[in-house]
């Protein structure tokens, strides 16, 4: 398609030589703007992801799939119930749960957390708690007065493995002498770290048994929490767990109840993809003006390749050759940047964190205590495909201009 002429023209039109220096400069900061703007956008979208799907994975993971509810109040012949929710198909487990708020205190330090009430068994065989025990040991979780708290609950607290803790309900208990709050001793048996500051520092572990007699809800739980294959198929499965309880529950799917918070995330991603695709546009017009200026310095070389014979098809694919070199080396440049940055984005952080002494990722705003990140080829096909797509456009109108130059017209003026 190029012939070897065409090629060898347009890159030594590319190495400017001393008086043609500022053209050359100008080539240069297209390159390296497009380079920018597509390693920005495939590590903002990378982290976008990697934030999304972590995020994901912690809450889904310690919160459930589909939350079913009783149609008023508490949930009574739970584990009869459970047994026909794992009868739906598509359904992993479903486990019977008490939760409520309240404060947890030691040594002076009080703290509101989430109490969440759950039978040892099913504590064990839940991957997000079990695999990340920090302290302590999964199997001491049985005891009436046993309890797992977050290991940044545990930090704040001053609290270690064997230390009690008092619980304290808001929901007072009658005495003769009026309401007064709920206290109970329980003995911490393990911490855990799953990673998401929210949970470390504000969610708690019971027994099942013990939570009944805490929160007085004998022979009941607050609800089911039912984890399913494929988490994008909640809705239908929420459905299909009504009908096998024969209406008489209220189910709730994570979509549901947490559709503001990824729908935020979402826009700003979209958002973000649009303000920082306006990068590669800017660098696109840089090599335009660049070509532009290159083609006006070379009016004279453009007549005499036409006087010897070179076709305007000719001049047309040199200019072409030129400015397109920038755009692909630029863009090759920035999806191996983006590439590399995205992969070792934490090691980066951490790096400048030490090297600055600031923390650039605080775990108590950001909910990670690590920056994510995640590389989607598709995303990133579509970036370079933007990139080098911008690129040529910006590439046809310099090189049309280039071999519409009438010979006569440019030689009169040299």
């Amino acid at each position: 398609m190029f012939s070897a002429f065409e090629w060898m023209m347009a890159m030594r039109y590319l190495r400017a030589r001393r008086q043609e220096g500022f053209v050359s400069v100008i080539a240069w900061f297209s390159l390296l703007g497009i380079a920018i703007g597509v390693a920005t956008l495939i590590i903002v979208m990378s982290v976008m992801n990697g934030f999304r799907a972590e995020l994901m994975d912690r809450i889904l993971g310690l919160n459930g799939h589909v939350n079913v509810y009783a149609t008023v109040g508490n949930m009574a012949d739970y584990d009869a119930k459970a047994d026909i929710v794992r009868t739906v198909p598509g359904v992993r487990s479903a486990t019977p749960l008490i939760e409520g708020q309240v404060m947890v205190t030691f040594a002076g330090q009080a703290r509101g957390v989430v109490l969440r009430g759950i039978k040892s068994s099913d504590l064990m065989n839940r991957e997000m708690i079990a695999s990340n025990i920090q302290r302590g040991n999964l199997a001491d979780f049985g005891a009436d007065d046993s309890v797992i708290i977050g290991s940044e609950m545990a930090r704040k607290l001053g609290v270690g493995v064997g230390d009690k803790i008092t619980i304290i309900s808001p929901k007072g208990q009658p005495t003769a002498f009026g309401t007064v709050p709920r206290m109970r001793a329980f003995e911490v048996v393990a911490t855990f770290s799953i990673g998401m500051f929210e949970y470390d520092s504000g969610f708690a572990f019971i027994p099942l048994n013990a939570a009944q007699i805490y929160f007085q809800m004998p022979q009941q739980v607050s609800n089911l929490e039912v984890f399913v294959d494929d988490a994008d198929e909640t809705q239908a499965l929420g459905l299909d767990i009504k009908r096998a309880l024969e209406g008489r529950a209220r189910v709730f799917d994570w979509q549901k109840t947490n559709a503001s918070f990824f729908n935020a995330i979402q826009v700003e991603r979209n958002v973000m993809f649009l303000i920082l695709t306006l990068i590669i546009v800017v660098a696109a017009f840089n090599i335009i003006s660049s070509m532009i200026m290159l083609v006006n310095d070379k009016g004279k070389d453009i007549a005499i390749l036409r006087t010897i014979g070179a076709t305007r098809g000719m001049i047309m694919r040199v200019f072409f050759l030129a400015g397109a070199s920038i755009g692909v080396i630029g863009t090759l440049g920035g999806f191996a940047l983006g590439l590399w940055f995205s992969l070792n984005i934490e090691t980066i952080r951490q790096w400048i964190q030490s090297l600055t002494g600031t923390e650039l990722f605080a775990a108590e705003i950001y909910f990670l205590s690590q920056l994510p990140a995640k590389v989607d080829p598709m995303e990133v096909l579509t970036t370079v495909l933007m990139g080098l797509g911008l690129s040529f456009l910006a590439t046809i109108y310099p090189s049309w201009r280039a071999a519409r130059l009438d010979p006569a017209e440019a030689l009169r003026y040299e």
